[in-house]
């Protein structure tokens, strides 16, 4: 086994992952604009929103979203939603992992991880909106016990009533 794949160190990567999630999780109670974040050296290059938008009769379904501008000409480009695999697949992997702006840089190992920007990133071309939906997808909840109930149709309606949300409190659509 590779020094730098030892379990130790995977349990830092873990650590930082884990604390990744939580930074992200108190900055969307306390503001919605992401500047910095913990791995990554400076500002943000791109302009990341997160936040949560309640959705369902009462609202009692919090669904937690990651908004990036695009980089190009974010009031001229598309949106994509992007809605991920699951069930309970946090939008944060494919953010992280795939079509997101960052990165994690293990070319160090695990001892020193940091974040990079994705150099194919989908936001060079696109504003992206990650969700993570049904209730209990990433850092979405729900409030009530029946919030917690789902179905084909009722993550259809979900979706629907997150998308008109959306469109307001961010005037992007």
């Amino acid at each position: 086994m590779e020094p730098s794949l030892r379990p130790n160190n995977m349990k830092l990567y873990f650590i930082f992952v884990f604390t990744f999630h939580f930074y992200l999780i108190v900055l969307s109670y306390s503001k919605s604009i992401i500047k910095t974040i913990p791995g990554y050296a400076g500002d943000l290059p791109f302009k990341l929103e997160t936040g949560y938008i309640g959705v369902g009769e009462k609202e009692d379904i919090q669904l937690f979203y990651y908004f990036v501008e695009s980089t190009r000409n974010p009031h001229e480009d598309p949106l994509i939603f992007y809605i991920p695999g699951g069930p309970g697949a946090s939008a944060l992997i494919t953010f992280l992992y795939e079509l997101g702006p960052l990165n994690f840089d293990l070319d160090k190992g695990l001892d020193n991880i940091t974040l990079i920007l994705n150099p194919t990133t989908w936001t060079q071309m696109a504003n992206i909106i990650f969700v993570d939906i049904p209730a209990g997808a990433g850092f979405s909840y729900a409030e009530t016990k029946d919030g917690w109930i789902s179905s084909d149709n009722i993550l259809a309606d979900h979706a629907n009533a997150f998308i008109k949300k959306v469109e307001l409190k961010l005037h992007i659509i």
